[in-house]
Order: structure tokens, then sequence, then C-alpha cells
């Protein structure tokens, strides 16, 4: 049988339950496709790591050569493993990320930022070798290959601050004690300027990160309103077509159409008219559950799909949507603290994805079935004629 996503899926984002309580969870963003974006962005940077991984091998493998140092080399080592590593990651998140849940999403941002400290240490200890051995060249190469991974970082990573945070405390903090260590003041004091350049980073990261983040809300937005009614927060009628377009197997579409919502309104004015369409909104949303999908397709009607079983299994799982559906609308209503009661006719098809049946087929059956309804006096439903021959029932 399929399943569709859940309501919830296609509104403004899921939020983040059964995700651990760690102290990294301030850090992440309530909406899991935010979430998703900014970790898919995170692994957009194979050209800078391979770039930077290239120059840093390079470097320290020519500090070690040119000195005969074992700690250059042993950290030179350090380097290619850790830099192999982070491009490796690139690759294997690109080849699976599209069947990540997103608790793998929360571990793959946790696994880069992991990489980068790495990385961003072992650059850390080839500047405090360079200036143990008080080797300044190889102090000069060490430090800008560290000033150029912090760059690198800033450009790519600060859609997640906690990510440069770390990096560049365990990248900074073997210079500044290599330099607190050294009796010359200039590099006491050259230590103090690295701790106010981590705090530079800290507060450049998290408004870039903020501006960032800001734009992807817009953009996400801006695509729930094209998929969803601006009054009820229901999927609207695209949303509906696309999610009917991606069902598979056996389902049911329940029309729903309010009986005596013109008379409330016209009674009650246009803004209790819009509340109780809300409240409507809420009821279908609960009736259907996580299976389904309910939409407004404009006025006061709506549509329900769902996939169900085959057989007659299948047609009472979809008889039992419509008459919960027409049970729960027919509960009063609270506007301004004044009980309202109306009532809803629903028009029932059921059908298979399989079948050669257009989009626009399967929605004049299942109006037809609700114009049944509505002509036989409301408070009903009624089967499609393809289904069992317009027969009425009670609601």
């Amino acid at each position: 049988m399929s399943r569709l996503a859940p309501n919830r899926l296609l509104g403004s984002g899921g939020d983040g339950a059964g995700m651990p309580l760690t102290m990294m969870s301030r850090y992440l963003h309530p909406d899991p496709r935010i979430r998703r974006e900014l970790v898919d962005l995170l692994y957009t940077s194979l050209p800078q790591v391979c770039a930077i991984g290239v120059t840093s091998v390079t470097g320290a493998a020519a500090l070690a050569i040119m000195s005969g140092d074992t700690g250059y080399a042993v950290i030179s080592v350090f380097i290619l493993v850790t830099a192999a590593a982070r491009i490796y990651s690139l690759f294997r998140y690109k080849s699976r990320a599209a069947h990540f849940s997103d608790a793998d999403v929360i571990r793959w941002e946790r696994l880069y930022g992991a990489g980068a400290s790495a990385f961003g240490l072992a650059l850390g200890m080839l500047s405090y070798r360079a200036l143990q051995l008080d080797d300044a060249p190889g102090a000069w190469i060490a430090f800008g290959l560290s000033m150029s991974f912090c760059v690198g970082m800033v450009s790519r990573a600060a859609i997640r601050p906690w990510i440069i945070l770390n990096t560049a405390a365990v990248l900074l903090t073997p210079t500044i004690m290599a330099g607190l260590l050294r009796p010359e003041l200039a590099y006491k004091l050259g230590a103090v300027m690295l701790v106010f350049f981590w705090l530079t980073l800290r507060e450049a990261s998290k408004h870039l990160s903020a501006a960032f983040v800001e734009r992807i809300e817009d953009k996400l937005r801006l695509a729930r309103q094209a998929t969803h009614d601006f009054l009820t927060g229901l999927p609207n009628r695209a949303a509906f077509f696309q999610a009917l377009a991606s069902t598979r197997g056996k389902f049911a579409i329940v029309a729903i159409d309010l009986d005596g919502f013109k008379p409330v309104n016209d009674r009650h004015g246009h803004q209790a008219g819009d509340d109780l369409l809300r409240q409507v909104a809420e009821r279908l949303s609960f009736c259907i559950g996580d299976t389904g999908i309910a939409a407004r397709f404009g006025g006061d009607e709506f549509m329900m799909l769902k996939p169900i079983a085959e057989g007659d299994d299948g047609r009472e799982e979809a008889l039992a949507l419509a008459r919960q559906a027409i049970r729960d609308l027919s509960m009063p209503f609270l506007l301004t603290d004044i009980p309202v009661r109306i009532g809803a006719s629903a028009g029932i098809l059921v059908s298979d994805a399989a079948a050669a049946i257009s989009t626009s087929q399967l929605l004049e059956r299942v109006d037809r079935a609700l114009y049944v309804a509505k002509r036989a006096g409301g408070g009903g439903w009624t089967w499609s004629e393809d289904d069992i021959g317009l027969e009425r029932r009670a609601g």
C-alpha cells in the first residue's frame, strides 16, 4: 500500500521530534528541510577542500624534507590523513544523500565539523612545531596555511557557526600556546591578537549564518505559498495534484462541501466565516491523520486523499473516512464565544494509480457524487458511480 507524506511535512516544517537533546541541539535549525539544505551546501565544497588539502600537504612535506625534522614528518602524515578523510566524506555524502533521514543529516553535519576540526588541529600543530623549533620560514608557511584555511572555512562553513568556532579554536590554540611560551613580547602580543581574531570570526560567522538562513527561509516560505492555501494553511489544489500524481496503489478521494456555511458567513461576517474555515481545516487535518492529505480547493470545498487497502477493506477505510469527516464537521464550532453548527456532504471515489484515468476525470467523478449528496439534502455521503452506482447513505 502506498503512503503519502503527512500534512505536517507539507507545512512549515518538522519539529525535530525524536532528535536527541545534546549541547549541539541548540545549534541545529528546527526545520529539517533547512537543516538538510545547509548540510548539502557544506558538502559542495570539494574544490576548496581539495585545494587547501593539497597545498597544506605540500607545504608540510616541504618543511619536513628541508629540515629533516621528525615532528614535521609526523604532522605531514596527520595532515595527509585528515585531508584524504575529508575528501572521501564529500564523495560519500554526495552518493548517499538522497536516502538520508533527518537523523542522518545531523550526523553528517557533525562528521563535517569533526573532519574540519581534525584538519585544523593538524595545521595548528604545524605552527606550534615551527615556533617550537624557532623556524621562521616554517612559521611563516604554517601561519599562511592556517589563515588560508580560516578564510576558506568562513566562506564555506559560515552557514553553520559552530563549525567555524570549533575549527578555529583547535586551529589557533596551538599557535597561541606556542606564542605565549616564547620569551619575546612580540610573540605574546601576537598570541593575544589571535584570540581577538577568533572572536572576530565568531561574530562574522554568526551574522553570515543568520543572513543565509533567512534567505533559505524566505525561499521556502515562497514555495509554501505556491502550494498552500493562505487562509487555512492546508495544501491547495496544486499540492493535492502533486500528491495524487505521486500516489501508488489503491487510494480514496473524498470530496467535502460544507452545508450551511453561507448563512453563517452572511450572519456573522466574513471574519467569522474565515475563522470557521480555519477550524474546519484543523478538524479535517486531524481526521485524515498522517497517512493522507486534506486540501482546500476553494470556498467551502475540500478534498481528502488517502491510500487504502485492496478490496472490501479499502472501501471500508474510504467510507469510514467520509463518515468521520461528516461527523466531525457536524459538531459545534465556536466563533468568538458563539456556538455555530454546520454540516457537510461527501462524495467518495476509490481508484487505483495503475488505472488509466486522468486527474480531471477522477475529480469530475467525485464531484458528481458530491453533487448528488448535496442535492439529496446534505449531511450524507455518496459513492461515485464508478464504484457502486451512486448509492447514497446517511452520514
